[in-house]
């Protein structure tokens, strides 16, 4: 057993001994009241499992993408993605891979334990796919930048002490390439001049997803990430590990609804003999298991070649396509078998379906994943 495997079977036993402190019930009842899961995030933060991903050197356990793909997934699979370690994940990638030494110690090793925590703040109304076309714009006056613009579908936000603001300091329309003029700021979430509007999507409650307004905001220029305007290398160090984070979620919230409809059809007689003894229903859901394990073995073989530092969006995108696919085929197949139980919330799928279809579109749809599979991995031309 290689150290990538040992690293996946830790983490996954690990992230096992959260679920048993922690059951999906206390997810439903925190969305019931309104309330946020601290449940789970403290028990993680107990665990140490806030570090996964994070190297050592910047107070985490290390791990790897790899490892993080193994508790998102677990998790997943018990009905609780766990967003807030995702969001934060992703931000202090670019922090510590881009950022000063003096906004690692201060920024990234805090959420080493959990106890603080970042948003990534990207995506704008006019801007989701093409994130470059973005138009929150940073001034520089004196030692500060001033910034002004908007942001939508930031998730958790208000539970965040800082955002990773990505803005513009340069207009789109005065430079040679748009992914020039990127520029990441670390913004505390409390600063004057922001507000926070919640939106009303309910992708995966109690998580939220806000709008972010910011009128004026002045932010120090130490908290600016990189060089000025090379913002998206910084973000690109976070592409495809976002790709394959989301992915982890699909393939455990598919085997999330395999598990419920293998349960219920077991027990569910109608006529006498358990509905799954009929081809009808067994003969859909093995087909499913099957693409899942197909799915999950390009997920974490694309995981294995980022970690053993190869550079290729190819296999993160083709997972990410497979894995989301099979997530809303889970659960399609899972409420089918529970026929009208399938649309009641104490059976628990419908629930959760709009969290697995979410990956279709999040964080880059599956369209994007076709266009760029087409391109670069089959050398078409260009097709957007």
């Amino acid at each position: 057993m290689d150290s990538v495997e040992t690293w996946v079977n830790d983490i996954r036993q690990a992230a096992k001994g959260v679920i048993k402190q922690v059951p999906r019930q206390h997810i439903i009842d925190c969305d019931k009241d309104g309330s946020f899961p601290n449940k789970l995030y403290d028990t993680m933060s107990e665990l140490g499992l806030w570090g996964v991903g994070l190297p050592e050197e910047h107070g985490g356990m290390g791990g790897g993408v790899s490892a993080m793909v193994a508790l998102v997934e677990t998790l997943s699979a018990a009905g609780m993605p766990p967003f807030n370690y995702l969001i934060t994940g992703f931000a202090r990638m670019a922090i510590y891979s881009h950022g000063t030494p003096e906004q690692v110690e201060q920024f990234v090793k805090p959420t080493a334990d959990g106890k603080k925590r970042i948003a990534f703040a990207i995506t704008e109304p006019n801007a989701g796919t093409n994130t470059m076309a973005i138009k929150t714009f940073a001034k520089k006056e004196g030692d500060s930048y001033i910034i002004n613009g908007q942001k939508a579908f930031i998730s958790g936000v208000n539970d965040c002490e800082w955002m990773l603001l990505i803005t513009r300091t340069q207009l789109l329309k005065d430079v040679p390439n748009p992914a020039v003029g990127i520029t990441p700021f670390i913004v505390d979430t409390n600063a004057a001049g922001i507000a926070l509007n919640e939106m009303r999507i309910r992708v995966s409650p109690p998580d939220r997803q806000y709008e972010v307004f910011l009128d004026d905001v002045q932010v120090p220029a130490e908290r600016m990430v990189g060089k000025e305007g090379e913002g998206m290398k910084g973000l690109f160090v976070g592409l495809n590990p976002e790709r394959l984070m989301t992915s982890a979620i699909s393939c455990g919230l598919a085997d999330y609804a395999i598990d419920k409809a293998v349960e219920y059809i077991k027990e569910r007689a109608p006529f006498g003999k358990p509905t799954g003894s009929y081809q009808g229903l067994q003969h859909p859901l093995a087909r499913t298991k099957a693409r899942l394990e197909a799915a999950r073995l390009m997920l974490y073989d694309a995981a294995k070649r980022i970690d053993m530092g190869e550079r290729t969006g190819a296999v993160p995108s083709m997972a990410k396509l497979l894995c989301s696919e099979v997530a809303t085929e889970a659960f399609d197949i899972a409420i089918q078998c529970h026929g009208g139980y399938g649309f009641d919330e104490d059976y628990d799928l419908i629930t959760l379906l709009p969290c697995a279809r979410a990956q279709r579109v999040a964080p880059v749809n599956n369209e994007m994943m076709l266009n760029f599979i087409g391109e670069h991995v089959l050398g078409l031309p260009k097709s957007y």
